[in-house]
């Protein structure tokens, strides 16, 4: 582990003792947010960014120099369901694109608790299918963190239920795949997960709910028959407290004959890739989901 890790878990975990005496409602957070979005750095010159309506979805397209233009990965951003912006992945966003080299497509999905389930899921196959009119399945890429992971892994499901064609490849980053929180890392990992408090996670569950079975394989992925999904790389920090929900997923993958690669990363806190600008660590796991990604779009 880096010194810089090292630094950054520390500080994570301050503010995380910080949230648990100073809990914010969700308009506060939001708001918050918003006044940190002209802070977050802009990406590298030269890069391409394109606001667009896919068929009534707002999204950005991202492409870093040397991105080809046939070839596109679909960004599932993360947030718990009911944050997310594009600014706020500005830095993450650029990076993934030239690991790749490919474009990305990142896309305001409608949050809960105003819109729950599946006002997510039907943003995100919209989005899709929009895409894939354009550059066809076999040159599009998923990659989800956080509850964008699960919700990229139930898009997945839909999607094949509903007999479309499905991406190439999909990265899911730190994945909130069970919604009706059973992992035993959430409670063996409460502690040494420097960044996330799972006990907001029954929120924020019911927030996305809104009423819907938890264990529904759409909301869930950890649920679903896993069979005919593409070939899958899976990152984690092995201290998390969602480390269970990673790697329980790549099992049920993996026993359904999916070709599915996970990676724990000792003592990295939750989506460290976002911290790529400061951690070594997250520029090599970049590194590595770019090339994952790059193998599977072909030339």
């Amino acid at each position: 582990m880096s010194l810089r890790a090292k630094l950054l878990r520390l500080a994570l975990r301050l503010f995380k003792h910080r949230g648990k005496r100073r809990l914010l409602d969700l308009a506060t957070a939001r708001r918050r947010l918003r006044l940190l979005e002209p802070l977050v750095p802009g990406p590298s010159r030269g890069t391409r960014t394109e606001t667009l309506d896919a068929d009534g979805v707002n999204a950005v397209r991202i492409a870093a120099p040397g991105a080809r233009d046939d070839a596109c990965i679909l960004h599932f951003h993360g947030g718990g369901y009911v944050i997310g912006s594009a600014p706020l992945y500005r830095d993450f966003t650029w990076r993934i694109s030239a690991a790749a080299r490919a474009s990305v497509l990142y896309f305001d999905y409608r949050l809960a608790p105003e819109h729950p389930f599946p006002a997510a899921l039907d943003d995100a196959v919209t989005v899709y299918r929009w895409l894939a009119r354009r550059i066809g399945p076999q040159r599009i890429a998923f990659l989800g963190d956080s509850a964008g992971g699960g919700l990229m892994l139930g898009t997945l499901h839909r999607l094949r239920d509903e007999g479309l064609p499905l991406p190439a490849a999909t990265v899911a980053i730190s994945p909130w795949t069970d919604l009706a929180l059973t992992g035993p890392s959430l409670q063996s990992n409460a502690a040494s997960d420097p960044m996330m408090d799972a006990t907001r996670f029954p929120t924020f569950a019911d927030y996305y709910l809104g009423g819907a079975d938890p264990c529904h394989p759409y909301a869930s992925p950890l649920y679903g028959d896993a069979s005919g999904l593409p070939p899958t790389l899976i990152h984690v920090g092995g201290d998390e407290v969602l480390c269970d929900d990673a790697t329980r997923m790549a099992a049920r993958m993996k026993e359904a004959g999916c070709d599915v690669e996970v990676e724990l990363w000792p003592f990295m806190p939750h989506a460290w890739h976002l911290y790529a600008r400061i951690l070594p660590e997250g520029r090599e796991a970049i590194a590595r989901a770019g090339a994952f990604v790059q193998d599977r779009l072909g030339d």
